[in-house]
């Protein structure tokens, strides 16, 4: 079975387009195993907090809907660089095994920190917590650690900024490792406790609805493996408005910083090989060459080759035709290949998505090239990895999420571990 495409309601994108969705905060939960989150009776301080924000978010028990948080408490050092901390304490000793936190990144001042590390109080400073194996800065969900259990009545996270301040939208700690493995063991599958029954609901509801569901393999998870860890894209574009150079770069950077998105979050979950997929577009298709004004060779043109009334890529080129992942007949070799396809159409209302690769607006997609999330396309690509539409039902406890079209304008924590869910299912296929 080819996934159908799947064309966003219109009604509901028209909620997104007029303003910021209203997003229900859910109160946060340890994982599965785990004792409760320690950090809500501690004490938070820290080395600076901009005036707007409130370092309480930190322990307020809150889960964010995601790391560009709009609706809840937030702490940001803005305009602050270098290293910033921020310190829990307790009353009395607390028997600390593992944390997990919640960066914060409005894609703007306020940026994943470069680094990051773990201190406790040893009665007489404060020393590096021991049996890390590493410090994920991952956004849009929590950043697992576990480590050698201390006894102690003060953590501190000291970030260390990049290109822009810090912040963090929450901190829990426990006294057990999380995933019930010892400290520094990657965690494997380990949702919030309050996402359980959802995701289960979600998975038995596409077993129940997908005729090919564990038979299909052209899912864009199949597309990565296939390939080694990188996809690549042609561009049809079904519109008669030029495209400069330049215009044509900014295409290409914008669809790799929204494709990096979804899988940014895989890193270090549950043996997921790969630290970046790489995407890069190997050619464009058009109607009329004079409409793209270059003359470099930088990827490949198709002229007037049309299929569906827009401009295709060769198919001799394309996986969706090809799925043995040969291309014997791709002019330039199997390096010339593309995986997916993004379909850019002048006057396109709404999205349509699945393993050929995902189709908006040419206006849409131009008109966002800065923008921190395209909703709409990263709502296609959810397709593309066999991500489900929720036009007509609702998973218990769960009201806004991406992928339930017009209630969210970004990969929220459901959505995350909904992709993660898939890849749980799909892995042994590759053998991880």
């Amino acid at each position: 079975m080819r996934l159908a495409r799947r064309l966003t309601a219109l009604v509901g994108l028209q909620v997104l387009l007029l303003g910021v969705p209203i997003v229900t905060a859910m109160p946060a939960k340890a994982a599965p195993g785990q004792s409760d989150n320690l950090s809500r009776s501690a004490t938070a301080t820290a080395s600076y907090t901009s005036a707007w924000e409130a370092v309480a978010a930190v322990n307020d028990g809150i889960d964010p809907p995601s790391s560009n948080d709009t609706v809840n408490r937030r702490w940001g050092t803005w305009p602050n660089t270098g290293e910033q901390w921020v310190l829990l304490t307790w009353s009395s000793a607390q028997n600390l095994r593992s944390a997990d936190v919640y960066f914060f990144d409005d894609n703007g001042g306020v940026r994943l920190p470069a680094s990051w590390r773990l201190q406790y109080w040893n009665g007489s400073s404060y020393v590096d917590v021991a049996g890390v194996t590493g410090y994920p800065t991952v956004v849009n969900q929590y950043n697992a650690v576990n480590f050698t259990q201390v006894s102690t009545t003060r953590l501190r996270i000291v970030l260390q900024s990049g290109a822009a301040s810090v912040g963090l939208l929450e901190l829990r700690s426990y006294s057990s490792a999380i995933g019930g493995g010892n400290p520094g063991t990657p965690s494997g599958w380990n949702p919030p406790s309050n996402l359980v029954q959802p995701l289960n609901e979600v998975w038995a509801h596409q077993e129940s609805t997908y005729g090919n569901l564990y038979g299909f393999r052209n899912y864009g998870w199949d597309q990565v493996f296939a390939n080694g860890g990188y996809i690549n894209y042609c561009v049809r574009w079904d519109s008669s408005a030029p495209v400069s150079a330049a215009l044509r770069d900014n295409i290409h950077a914008a669809l790799q910083r929204q494709f990096k998105k979804w899988m940014d979050l895989m890193v270090g979950h549950n043996n997921w090989p790969y630290t970046d997929v790489p995407v890069k577009v190997v050619g464009w298709a058009v109607r009329d060459r004079n409409t793209l004004q270059w003359t470099d060779n930088s990827v490949d043109v198709y002229v007037n080759n049309i299929r569906e009334n827009a401009p295709q890529c060769a198919e001799p080129c394309g996986r969706f035709f090809n799925q043995s992942g040969q291309y014997p007949n791709c002019p330039g070799g199997p390096s010339h290949h593309y995986d997916m396809s993004l379909w850019l159409t002048s006057g396109f209302g709404g999205g349509a998505g699945g393993d050929w690769g995902q189709r908006v607006g040419s206006e849409y997609f131009t008109g966002n090239l800065n923008a921190a999330n395209m909703h709409i396309y990263l709502h296609e690509v959810g397709h593309t990895f066999g991500l489900d539409d929720f036009y007509d039902w609702t998973p218990t406890g769960q009201c806004c999420f991406l992928m339930k079209a017009g209630s969210a304008a970004q990969i929220t924590d459901f959505d995350a571990w909904m992709f993660r869910d898939w890849w749980r299912h799909l892995k042994s296929r590759y053998g991880r």
